[in-house]
């Protein structure tokens, strides 16, 4: 059985906690990355702390049963933080650990983007940016249709997208969609970084008043320090309570967060990262923590 979803605000205790699986997390993706000697950097250490707190604390899952048919669903829309989402998946207990080494190798259950016919744990395969989102939409529509759990809850759907992603039109049909029918078993979370792999969001295609256009295509929108586990926990907690119309989450983050080197900067996106930066950013986590207990 899947477990169930808190109902308050974490203590300081279980803060700590999530504070130090965060960085367990992240020394997962690091490793993995390092392993290969290039991977998207950036965008996977923007998410770690909203991926923490949706698989510790609010996601309904059963980690011996990937397939269980009351858990909620994930949808990681862009797709390349997969190496994020893939070390959540050891630390939950879907993957193995060994297996963050083969990451996007020959013959790996572990690609570079998530597909839900090779790693347990992943409920849709992304990487074409805007398509797991429109999936997601879907998925909701039809948890919705399945009906309540047993206990009378409902199944949820969660996905992330990306700021660079929002440039895709496809991203808006879905928001219209699940606006439309009124799907509050969906919460959405954008990873607003403020970079993409061709520079700067602004540069690029700016996205002016990112809340404001969700609010206008009729979803909830919240804004919270993406990197902020207390303000994050408080904004999916009112998610959850948001009733008849669909909730995004616009996280405000930092590009390659944690790695003084590639922080808020584009050229993290896809980077070269290998043993000896592994090494460096390790000593700096450890230092931090030791300071910081």
């Amino acid at each position: 059985m899947t477990t169930k979803t808190p109902e308050t605000p974490a203590t300081a205790a279980e803060l700590k906690q999530l504070a130090a699986m965060c960085g367990a997390v992240r020394r997962g993706c690091l490793e993995s990355i390092a392993s290969l000697g290039v991977g998207h950097i950036g965008g996977s250490m923007s998410v770690i702390e909203a991926l923490v707190m949706l698989y510790f604390r609010h996601m309904r899952l059963d980690a011996s049963n990937d397939k269980a048919a009351d858990r909620d669903m994930f949808v990681l829309s862009k797709g390349h933080a997969g190496p994020a989402l893939y070390a959540a998946l050891v630390e939950k207990g879907f993957v193995k650990r060994e297996q963050l080494l083969t990451l996007n190798r020959g013959g790996t259950s572990l690609p570079s983007h998530a597909d839900r016919k090779l790693t347990p744990g992943v409920d849709m395969s992304t990487g074409s940016l805007g398509q797991g989102f429109s999936a997601a939409t879907g998925i909701a529509l039809g948890l919705r249709m399945d009906g309540p759990r047993s206990d009378g809850s409902m199944r949820r759907c969660w996905a992330i997208i990306g700021d660079g992603e929002s440039d895709e039109g496809q991203v808006w049909e879905a928001a219209a969609f699940a606006a439309h029918y009124k799907l509050d078993n969906l919460t959405a979370f954008t990873d607003y970084n403020k970079f993409q792999i061709d520079g700067s969001t602004d540069s690029v295609m700016g996205l002016r008043d990112l809340a404001g256009k969700w609010r206008a295509f009729g979803w909830k929108a919240i804004e919270v320090d993406g990197h902020d586990l207390a303000a994050l926990d408080r904004a999916i907690l009112e998610a959850r309570s948001t009733k008849g119309q669909p909730v995004m989450i616009v996280l405000d983050t930092i590009k390659a967060k944690g790695i003084p080197a590639f922080e808020g900067k584009a050229e993290s996106h896809n980077a070269p990262f290998g043993p000896a930066e592994l090494d460096a950013v390790l000593t700096a986590m450890n230092t931090e923590e030791a300071i910081h207990g």
